[in-house]
C-alpha cells in the first residue's frame, strides 16, 4: 500500500479518537445515555449598597451565648429575624459571650481579642450575674461595668444611642436556685442592676429592664431551659421582642 494513504488513514484515526468525549466513551462502553449539560445562567451583577446592611454585636455571658438553647433561640438571633421580618437587612450577630464570664472575664477578652469590625450599627451588653453568682465585691463591679461600657460605645462609633444595656435576669426563681438563698440573689441582683443603670443612663445609653421578664418563669415553667437554670427559647424571645423596636429606633438615627 502506499505509504501516503496509510500516513492520511493514520491522521484521520488520530483525529476521530481525539473528538471522542467521555460522554461517548460512556454511551458507547457501558450503555448509560448521557443527558445534555444545562446551560449556566448568567447572573446580573447587581450592586450591593454595603451601607444599607446593618451590623450587630451582642456582648455578656450565658444569656447572651444561649446556654442550653438552640442557636436560633438566642435572643441576639431572634432580634435579628425580627428586624428582617421587618424589613430591616441585618448580618447575623456577632457574639462575644461564654458561660461564666464576670465583667473581668468579658473585659480580659475585649482587650486581647478585638471583635471582627471596628464599628457596629447596635451594641448591647448584658453582664453580671457571674458577679453576683462569684460573691465578687459591687464596687468592682461597678468599676469594670463602666469600663465594658466605653468599650461598647466605642464599638458603636460612639454613638451613644446605639448602645442599649439588659438587666440582668433574676435567676432566683429557677429551679436551680430554689431553697432559703433565693430571696437573697434576688436582692443582689437588684442592687447590681441598680448600679448598671445608673451608669447607662448616666452615660446616654439605652437601658431595658428585662428582670420583670424573667421572673415570670416562677410560675411557667415554660420560660425555663431543660437545664433548671438558663432561659428558655419562649423566654428569650420575650426579650427580643421589647429589643428589636429599640435597635430601629437606634439604628435609624
Amino acid at each position: 500500500m502506499d505509504m501516503r494513504i496509510i500516513l492520511l488513514t493514520s491522521i484521520v484515526l488520530v483525529t476521530l479518537m481525539g473528538a471522542c468525549t467521555k460522554e461517548d466513551y460512556r454511551r458507547t462502553y457501558t450503555g448509560n445515555p448521557v443527558p445534555p449539560v444545562p446551560a449556566v445562567p448568567s447572573v446580573p451583577n447587581v450592586p450591593v449598597d454595603s451601607a444599607v446592611v446593618k451590623t450587630y454585636l451582642a456582648l455578656g455571658d450565658s444569656y447572651t451565648i444561649g446556654q442550653s438553647v438552640s442557636v436560633e433561640e438566642r435572643y441576639p438571633n431572634q432580634v435579628a429575624n425580627l428586624l428582617i421580618q421587618d424589613s430591616i437587612l441585618i448580618e447575623s450577630p456577632e457574639i462575644i459571650a461564654r458561660t461564666g464570664w464576670t465583667t473581668f472575664d468579658l473585659l480580659t477578652r475585649l482587650n486581647t481579642t478585638a471583635p471582627l469590625n471596628p464599628v457596629y450599627d447596635v451594641v448591647t451588653l448584658l453582664i453580671g450575674v457571674n458577679n453576683q453568682y462569684q460573691r465578687l465585691p459591687q464596687s468592682r463591679y461597678r468599676e469594670e461595668f463602666s469600663l465594658l461600657l466605653e468599650k461598647a460605645i466605642s464599638y458603636a462609633g460612639k454613638k451613644r444611642e446605639h448602645v442599649i444595656v439588659l438587666s440582668i435576669p433574676d435567676y432566683s426563681v429557677t429551679p436551680f436556685a430554689a431553697g432559703p438563698n433565693s430571696e437573697l440573689i434576688s436582692r443582689q441582683v437588684d442592687s447590681l442592676n441598680v448600679i448598671n443603670r445608673q451608669i447607662t443612663i448616666t452615660e446616654g445609653c439605652t437601658y431595658l429592664d428585662i428582670t420583670p421578664s424573667s421572673r415570670e418563669a416562677l410560675t411557667n415553667p415554660t420560660l425555663v431551659a431543660s437545664d433548671g437554670l438558663h432561659p428558655s427559647g419562649s423566654e428569650y424571645r420575650k426579650w427580643a421582642i421589647q429589643l428589636a423596636p429599640l435597635i430601629k429606633t437606634a439604628i435609624k438615627k
